[in-house]
């Protein structure tokens, strides 16, 4: 589940106001996440949770919750 705070964070730097975001949904859905602003939006993530997100890591996501498991991992690393 997507939560709120990643939401509000992609919202922001898209200026939208509002969209629904599923597990499933692809960056390219999203109204305005477009491969020019692809690289703000996950800045604008980075500086939300305070976490640093390798080319790799995020190339590896096949879609919005997979970016969200990431960074999840990042907060809540497995001790």
């Amino acid at each position: 589940m997507i939560s709120d705070r990643f939401k509000k964070a992609v919202l922001k730097e898209l200026k939208l106001a509002n969209f629904d975001f599923t597990d499933e949904l692809l960056a390219n859905q999203v109204p305005g996440w477009d491969s020019l602003t692809h690289a703000k939006v996950v800045a604008a993530l980075e500086r939300e949770y305070k976490v640093r997100l390798k080319n790799l890591e995020i190339l590896n996501c096949y879609n919005i919750g997979d970016l969200q498991k990431l960074i999840e991992s990042k907060i809540n690393p497995a001790k």
